[in-house]
């Protein structure tokens, strides 16, 4: 569903939907804000929509370039910066697909298959990869630069719990220390918790040398008690990879009683936040509650991206169950906010 949005005086209005099965989580381009893109279900191409004139177009058919069985589909497409490169999962469902697959509009296509070990396409070096990880693909997304992808493993297979790999070459980087929860990328680096102090000892770490971390915030101490989670967002990177990371985090223990408020033991949980990357402090902003209890299934944990201008960020929240329940009386209802980030 599309929607205009006024931000001066913080409305929305619905704009109606493309006539196109575009999959899930499709992308606007940096480049042109009248165009999404997105995967077509149904032909299992890589797809353009012009918001404006309300027209469809394929940019990529992967089929021509690698041999796709019945079963096989699309998920979770990437785009870069420049508009110049598509990313692709394949296979046929998320912990079972296996492929990635890159479009070059210049180069045309190339593809990594993680359960074999395989790279081919019709650009750059072919053959097998250096590195043991053999693997399902749980999740993949391209760096803006669209020289790196970040892969997260399925179900089974051997090997880390997410590698990179630099697209134009058969290097496979391995995550192998502090490779808990969500990570997000910008450009030449990706950002994600260690794991290992507390939620928000935030690594960043270059996507060409994965071993060399840089802490975010300085002075955590060792968290006590319980340990929350949360969603990164870094649309509004820029090509140094200094603007601020924002971020939703949520606790799934929340109470579920409509009403009560969210449990909070320390600053930073239940909130909309930003990080500074810039390496000139560790500062973090706080920005907003996001008043979801956490326990209405997917999109009640928060999950927010923030704007390219970096201007506002939209989250979902259930919003202490005092939305309603859906309409088949089940869990309560989530909707969507948009706070702005002054």
């Amino acid at each position: 569903m599309l929607y205009h949005f006024d931000p001066a005086n913080m409305k929305a209005e619905a704009a109606g939907s493309p006539n196109l099965d575009l999959g899930a989580e499709p992308e606007f381009s940096f480049q042109q804000p009248n165009i999404l893109y997105g995967m077509n279900r149904r032909d299992r191409a890589l797809e353009q929509y012009d918001v404006s004139s309300k027209r469809g177009s394929q940019v990529n058919d992967p089929a021509k370039c690698v041999k796709l069985d019945s079963r096989d589909g699309l998920n979770f497409m990437s785009v870069s910066a420049d508009d110049d490169r598509l990313m692709a999962m394949l296979g046929p469902q998320q912990d079972k697909d296996y492929m990635i697959y890159v479009y070059d509009r210049a180069q045309g296509c190339r593809w990594y298959n993680t359960q074999t070990g395989e790279i081919g396409g019709a650009w750059g070096p072919k053959g097998t990869i250096s590195v043991p990880d053999r693997f399902s693909l749980h999740n993949a997304r391209m760096a803006k630069s669209g020289k790196f992808v970040y892969m997260t493993r399925g179900g089974g297979g051997i090997g880390h719990g997410w590698v990179v790999w630099e697209i134009d070459t058969m290097n496979i980087g391995v995550c192998s220390r502090g490779c808990d929860a969500h990570h997000v990328l910008g450009y030449s680096h990706i950002i994600g918790p260690s794991g290992m102090i507390h939620p928000l000892d935030l690594w960043l770490r270059p996507l060409s040398r994965l071993d060399d971390s840089t802490p975010l915030i300085a002075g955590l101490e060792p968290a006590k008690g319980f340990w929350f989670d949360s969603h990164f967002s870094w649309n509004n990177v820029d090509p140094e990879d200094s603007a601020p990371i924002c971020f939703s985090t949520y606790r799934p223990n929340n109470p579920d009683t409509p009403g009560t408020a969210p449990l909070v033991t320390g600053p930073w949980e239940n909130e909309i936040d930003c990080a500074e990357t810039d390496g000139r402090a560790s500062k973090v902003w706080r920005f907003a509650h996001t008043y979801s209890t956490a326990r209405n299934g997917f999109w009640s944990t928060p999950r927010g991206n923030v704007s390219q201008d970096g201007r506002f960020f939209m989250f979902t929240s259930d919003w202490e169950d005092q939305l309603g329940k859906t309409p088949n009386g089940g869990k309560y209802r989530t909707d969507v906010f948009i706070v702005g980030l002054k």
